[in-house]
């Protein structure tokens, strides 16, 4: 994988989401339960009311409240379900551009899903891009996704951890196998543009300008509208070697 050209700040990943607005088994509305393995997300409210729901072996269950103008962000490990409260709409900003959509993002299924591979594979992917058939894949993912995010949730609220500890064992048993495909990325994203705010310093330091005659504006929009994402309808920027649309796991 080549250098990234003209990347997102950072080597950050950008896509607008507006939650879904299915109703799940304990009535409410909003996305799929999930965590990242290696990236911090950033939740930028920009319209309406919702809230972000989160597991964590520190901190166990809470709820944040959405609404124009909050920002939000969660590390690795942060199990988070989008809620719903009523025209939500939030720019997400990930860490590690490129890498959730190889694969850094595990949905809280039930064990026996999270056990078989395969099983978790066919669980996560989606049949199709667009119509019926994506909609209705996606609402599945979806609902088994909160099947096993309440057995967590009810486990972490009665003050035991020991299911969300194994939750994240079997999540890094799915990973692990992607985990060198996700490294040149990180190397050529994140990595390469710490690296070259580094050689930047350096010659500021040493009186060299050279690296301002290099100077560029790029602009885009979407190269995709209300794709199914794992929290909700998702416009996606799809930049070579920057930010890859999200399909299926």
């Amino acid at each position: 994988m080549s250098e990234m050209f003209a990347p997102l700040p950072g080597g950050v990943g950008m896509s607008h989401i507006s939650a879904y607005e299915w109703e799940a088994a304990d009535g409410v509305c909003g996305g799929s339960p999930h965590l990242h393995l290696a990236c911090t997300e950033a939740y930028v409210v920009t319209a309406g009311r919702g809230a972000v729901q989160t597991l964590t072996v520190g901190d166990g269950f809470t709820e944040t409240p959405l609404e124009p103008g909050a920002v939000v962000w969660f590390t690795p490990g942060t199990v988070h379900r989008m809620v719903q409260g009523g025209g939500l709409r939030v720019t997400v900003l990930m860490q590690n551009s490129g890498l959730p959509e190889a694969g850094d993002a595990v949905f809280t299924f039930p064990p026996e899903v999270l056990a078989d591979p395969e099983r978790y594979a066919a669980a996560a992917a989606l049949p199709a891009k667009e119509g019926p058939e994506a909609d209705a894949a996606a609402r599945r993912r979806r609902d088994l996704a909160i099947e096993g995010y309440l057995t967590l949730r009810a486990a972490a609220e009665s003050g035991d951890e020991g299911p969300l500890r194994a939750f994240h064992e079997a999540a890094v048993r799915i990973a692990a196998p992607k985990v060198k495909e996700w490294e040149p990325r990180w190397r050529d994203g994140a990595l390469a543009a710490a690296r070259r705010t580094g050689e930047q310093l350096t010659a500021l330091a040493a009186g060299d300008p050279s690296h301002l005659a290099e100077a560029r504006v790029t602009a885009t929009g979407p190269s995709r509208r209300g794709g199914y994402g794992m929290c909700g309808r998702r416009d996606e920027y799809e930049l070579p070697g920057v930010t890859l649309p999200y399909y299926g796991e």
